[in-house]
């Protein structure tokens, strides 16, 4: 696929608008026809994929700030092709979840649950950082909620499935300390492995 500058699309749009226009006032329409249209189809390039592709590329090699700031070139999300919104909004909120903005990582993310998004595997992604984030609220009913939401999910990618098998472990040993504590101090020994120091037989 051709990838074209974010700063070079911007120019072209530019110079082929802004030349046609000049071009149908000096000569007439009919000359100033083809630029306008390669001008409006970079400007329709632009306005339904934003800068989604270039933005992927940094989050990969863990440039938040510059994948953050890539987004914010994209000036009218809400034109976005659908699929490429959700997606806008999936790394929106996982920037946000990076750098510990959790109220607006939440945001994001909600926004792209109700997108269509490419496969159940983008939506088990965004089902388990949700899930994340309401166990760093220490709210663990929400968190297992949006984890059995997305445990129902067909889910193809192995590294998904790595993840949703620590959220499960965490999970379990979660459960695990809620039951010591209310079983009180022999549970919490009981999970500590040593049941508590045995008493020695009285020797007769």
């Amino acid at each position: 696929m051709l990838k074209i500058n974010i700063q070079l699309k911007f120019a072209l749009i530019a110079l082929f608008l802004g030349g046609g226009i000049i071009l149908a006032f000096m000569y007439g329409f009919w000359y100033a026809l083809l630029p306008i249209l390669i001008g409006l189809g970079f400007l329709a390039s632009y306005l339904l994929l934003g800068t989604i592709q270039s933005a992927a590329e940094l989050i990969q090699i863990s440039d938040f700030e510059g994948a953050e700031k890539r987004l914010g070139l994209t000036f009218f999300p809400n034109l976005l092709y659908v699929t490429n919104r959700a997606i806008y909004f999936i790394m929106k909120g996982s920037i946000a979840a990076q750098q510990k903005r959790n109220k607006d990582a939440e945001e994001y993310l909600q926004k792209a649950l109700t997108l269509k998004l490419p496969s159940e595997n983008e939506k088990a992604m965004v089902l388990l950082q949700l899930a994340n984030l309401e166990a760093t609220k220490n709210n663990w009913n929400g968190a297992k909620a949006y984890f059995t939401q997305a445990k129902k999910l067909k889910v193809t990618e192995s590294m998904i499935k790595q993840q949703f098998d620590h959220f499960e472990k965490v999970l379990n040993n979660r459960s695990q300390m809620n039951l010591a504590r209310s079983m009180g101090k022999q549970g919490m020994q009981m999970m500590q492995g040593g049941g508590g120091k045995r008493r020695r037989p009285l020797m007769r």
